[in-house]
């Protein structure tokens, strides 16, 4: 084991329970933290912080919905004698304007990128694990996913690839200091498409039909999430719409030496461990 422990926000996570899986599998000394871990992190409650970093030599930074609090992490970051920080931000962030996920990660990303210490942002497209992992799973099981997204493509990203571009990251810091990774799928894929594959591939019945904007934030009022919260997601779709994320990178081949996995590997090995019944 390292001598000094990897720090994994969101380690209960989609990316942080993948992350820290593959450091512990390469020797790496991990202490995991989440609010549901040993090691409890909460990014609404500061006093937590600087017990989880105490002897820290990297961190892996899974952003709160709310930006501000990463500048004071990064601070206490920097005091505690961390030397490197990962942060997972949003595919074309600098590219999303003024709207509110855009303002969002970019103060994130400043936070990092104006500390003392060696960072490196990963910018992700939308993941692949979305139509599997809570998301998009249960309107799919229950035969019909509806957003509002149209023809549109999104170049998702196997987070299975995420996961190994983050180890590979935080493993060669000289390598990957000061520098932003756009990591995407091989290819744009449209949301009736992205369905009809899985559709396909689990031999259930599905389908996806586009709602509007204001439709969508209804919906998602209606299920619990805060209003303020569901106009960010439905943004995000807005976006998607306009085409300014659709494009695909090199990002992972960059980083991993290796082509990206491909939607449709995805949607195989999902289908085969019964992801949407069998």
């Amino acid at each position: 084991m390292t001598e000094h422990p990897t720090l994994v926000l969101g380690a209960t996570g989609k990316t942080g329970r993948r992350v820290a899986a593959r450091l512990r599998l390469r020797g790496t000394d991990v202490r995991a933290a989440s609010r549901s871990s040993a090691t409890r992190f909460d990014w609404s409650d500061p006093a937590g912080w600087d017990a989880a970093l105490e002897g820290v030599t990297a961190v892996y930074v899974v952003p709160p919905s709310v930006p501000g609090p990463v500048h004071g992490f990064v601070a206490r970051a920097e005091a505690a004698g961390v030397k490197q920080l990962v942060l997972l931000s949003g595919h074309g962030a600098d590219t999303w304007g003024d709207s509110p996920f855009g303002r969002d990660m970019r103060s994130a990303e400043d936070a990092v990128r104006g500390s003392t210490l060696d960072w490196t942002v990963l910018r992700a497209s939308n993941f692949a694990q979305n139509f599997d992992e809570e998301l998009w799973h249960g309107p799919l099981l229950a035969g019909e996913l509806t957003l509002p997204a149209g023809a549109v493509g999104e170049p998702f990203v196997d987070l299975e690839d995420l996961a190994d571009a983050v180890v590979a990251v935080l493993a060669d810091p000289g390598r990957h200091a000061g520098r932003v990774h756009e990591l995407t799928g091989p290819r744009s894929i449209p949301f009736p498409e992205a369905v009809a594959l899985i559709s396909r591939a689990s031999g259930r019945p599905m389908a996806y039909r586009q709602i509007t904007p204001a439709e969508y934030t209804g919906a998602l009022v209606e299920q619990g999430v805060g209003e303020e919260d569901a106009h960010h997601v439905t943004e995000m779709f807005a976006l998607m719409d306009r085409g300014l994320i659709a494009a695909t990178t090199d990002g992972i081949a960059t980083v991993l030496g290796r082509p990206p996995r491909t939607f449709e590997d995805y949607v195989v090995r999902a289908a085969a461990a019964g992801a949407w019944g069998r």
